[in-house]
């Protein structure tokens, strides 16, 4: 019997050379390429009928972007055609070295001066989470973070949060101001009436305790909302 062909694979070498997302990432650097071409640059070889760089766009289309690909769990990934378990390592290390350089705090207690900074601290992580969640960054007296951790999951208004839950972090770790965070799941950081509630609720109690609440932010997918800055349940 005759050698039976063998099953092409797709390399990126096989690209014209100013279309090969190394060349092109050697030449113009990282922040000209695409989301599919960093991609490509991990996954290396294509599969079947498929190069590199179409896996890679094929794999943030099936993802919805890369908020569904942070979002994927290993063994899912390791099912998509052309992945297996080195592949969908590759991916998902880049991915959660990604979502630690964004919550990297450079030197040590750094001070929050601006709703974008706060924002900052927390919206890699937050604008992928599936269900609502509430945190609260704690600060000291000179405005500089003590920790943020998480207080609620779940549905999240006026009614449910219990404001001596919420300012309990805050007395314990003797803070001076806190800024709450919320996520909207749907993408869509649009303050809800009870988002608007709810803070008016908080700003009062932090009078009565002493723990300033500097803003409330709630994180979308890729935008976030500053109610201070909106007027909304700030005096």
């Amino acid at each position: 019997m005759g050698d039976s062909p063998r099953t092409p694979r797709y390399l990126i070498r096989d690209l014209p050379i100013m279309d090969r997302p190394r060349e092109r990432l050697a030449a113009l650097g990282p922040r000209a390429l695409t989301e599919a071409e960093l991609i490509a640059i991990l996954l290396r070889t294509g599969t079947r009928g498929l190069s590199a760089l179409q896996l890679a766009q094929a794999l943030l289309a099936e993802a919805h972007g890369l908020s569904g690909l942070q979002a994927m769990p290993f063994h899912e990934l390791c099912g998509r055609p052309g992945l297996g378990p080195a592949k969908a390592a590759q991916v998902l290390a880049a991915v959660e070295l990604g979502r630690r350089f964004a919550s990297a705090r450079p030197g040590d207690r750094p001070a929050i001066k601006s709703p974008e900074e706060a924002a900052g601290l927390l919206q890699y992580e937050m604008s992928m989470l599936e269900q609502e969640t509430m945190r609260v960054i704690l600060l000291d007296t000179r405005n500089r973070v003590i920790r943020d951790p998480m207080v609620y999951q779940g549905s999240l208004n006026a009614s449910v949060v219990r404001v001596g839950e919420l300012f309990r972090e805050a007395v314990r770790a003797n803070a001076a101001a806190l800024i709450v965070a919320h996520n909207h799941p749907s993408g869509d950081p649009t303050p809800s009436p009870e988002d608007v509630a709810m803070t008016r609720t908080l700003v009062e109690a932090g009078r009565i305790l002493d723990i300033e609440v500097l803003d409330h932010l709630v994180i979308g997918k890729g935008r976030w909302v500053s109610l201070k800055a909106q007027g909304l349940g700030f005096p």
